[in-house]
């Protein structure tokens, strides 16, 4: 009777001839340079634009096909295939946002001797994990005069990084006693920006200060804050009341790395969910001749509720199909457009830890190395806030994965009651699209450096090019 049963395939196995290893590390080196070079969403979006106007793809639409993006942070991309669109397209969405820490808009202070910048974390992340440990400053500085100062500090080798000092163990016996929740507070994460305090203006020779016209000839009451201003205006041509109108954000600093001996894992920052956004891009390039239109969008502020102009609560993703439809076949309905469509919210999942394991229901958990999960719903506890998605259309993407033996499995985030998560698949789902979460399971999701499989990379993959390239 065992072939009765149902176990999982491992993606090592459905994947073992030297040509596809060597095609799975070739996709993991790729990655890595991807996942190291993009870690905001705007430098997420630029990447990919690249990408597609190297493939021949250009803004607006033609006869084949194009992108659009907004404000540099959501992107929408479609291939036009051979069937009408009004038989549907083939959908899929990521999101380019990671947990992190935001500059605040009046950040810069100095105490004891020391520079440092004022910080507001950015989605659900543990505040412990970002202390004590190399920071890079990314972003950009918007003037007055339209100009648009782009900054990336700490990534190259003779940079200099920023770090959030912790607490010593001799001192930290009450924090000790506290809960992790309250011992590490939001507004003591000010990250370490200088030292040095700004030189005295130098005299001449009858002892008198030598001094420009807008410079006084008193000793800046904060002299370290005064010198990392003074190193800004020389690299970036800004001052101060410039970061009133600035984006920038403090992440990990360094690139991604293959970790364990044998290089199975890639370890970084970000990979929720730009794992999803660099597999489903892959896909959306490679599909041969798709019958569907195949559509990506990646929308940011998922991690903070989906709201704001370029998250997927907004409008975004109505106004590029209306003007796909308008453009391709205006005759068209949008309801029934959408209504025809399909979608995979490719996001990622976690993997059943080996350290937490009694906080996962095992039977119903993502494994490392079997292939993306798909989730039917995601939401908390009585699956509230969640998609659940038709049993129709998971049979039919059975249907679709088991045709090319494409390993995958089916999983939900922790026991009942412990676990929970949402996703941008309600807000596809509010079109009456069949939608489902897809993607891979990560270990220490949220962290400053998440470890992905090699092995579920690549299956990803094979997944989102396989719903690309399906018929009915």
């Amino acid at each position: 009777m065992n072939e009765l049963a149902y176990n999982p395939q491992s993606a090592w196995k459905a994947y073992a001839s030297p040509e596809e290893r060597q095609a799975m590390r070739a996709l993991a080196e790729r990655y890595v340079d991807f996942l190291s070079e993009c870690k905001t969403e705007r430098e997420t979006v630029a990447w990919v634009e690249r990408r597609l106007r190297g493939a021949g793809f250009a803004p607006g639409l033609d006869e084949r096909g194009g992108f659009t993006q907004l404000h540099g942070k959501a992107l929408f991309a479609v291939r036009r295939g051979r069937r009408s669109l009004s038989e549907g397209f083939h959908l899929i969405s990521a999101h380019t946002d990671s947990p992190r820490l935001d500059l605040k808009q009046r950040p810069l202070i100095e105490q004891v001797g020391v520079g440092q910048a004022k910080t507001h974390y950015y989605g659900g992340l543990r505040k412990y994990q970002w202390l004590a440990r190399p920071l890079a400053l990314h972003g950009v500085v918007a003037l007055q005069n339209g100009d648009i100062r782009s900054v990336v500090i700490g990534e190259k080798q003779n940079d200099p990084v920023f770090t959030i000092e912790d607490l010593l163990p001799h001192l930290a016996k009450k924090q000790s006693e506290k809960t992790v929740a309250d011992a590490f507070e939001a507004e003591k994460l000010n990250i370490i920006i200088g030292h040095e305090p700004l030189e005295a203006a130098p005299e001449d020779k009858a002892g008198n200060a030598r001094t420009g016209a807008d410079e006084s000839r008193e000793p800046a009451k904060e002299p370290v804050k005064a010198h990392i201003l003074k190193l800004l205006h020389e690299r970036f041509a800004i001052r101060e009341e410039d970061l009133l109108s600035a984006e920038l954000q403090v992440v990990p600093a360094g690139p991604a790395r293959f970790v364990g001996l044998d290089s199975a894992l890639v370890g970084g920052y970000g990979q929720d969910d730009r794992i999803c956004v660099f597999t489903a891009l892959e896909a959306f390039l490679s599909a041969a001749d798709p019958e569907h239109s195949c559509c990506l969008i990646f929308w940011d502020k998922e991690e903070i509720g989906s709201d704001g102009s370029t998250g997927a609560s907004s409008r975004f993703f109505e106004y590029c199909v209306r003007d796909m439809a308008e453009a391709w076949e205006p005759e068209s309905s949008f309801g029934s457009l959408m209504l025809a469509s399909r979608a995979l919210s490719a996001d990622v999942h976690a993997a059943l830890d080996p350290d937490w394991q009694e906080l996962h229901e095992k039977q119903n958990s993502a494994l490392m190395g079997y292939g993306p999960s798909f989730s039917k719903f995601t939401g908390s506890r009585g699956k509230y806030g969640a998609n659940d998605a038709h049993p129709e259309y998971i049979a039919w993407l059975r249907g679709v994965l088991a045709a090319r033996a494409v390993p995958w499995q089916m999983a939900e985030l922790g026991k009942v009651d412990l676990g929970g998560g949402g996703t941008v698949a309600l807000f596809l789902a509010a079109y009456g699209l069949d939608v489902i979460d897809v993607g891979p399971a990560l270990l220490g999701m949220h962290s400053p450096f998440e470890l992905a499989s090699v092995a579920d990379l690549y299956a990803s993959l094979q997944v989102y090019r396989a719903f690309f390239e399906a018929g009915r």
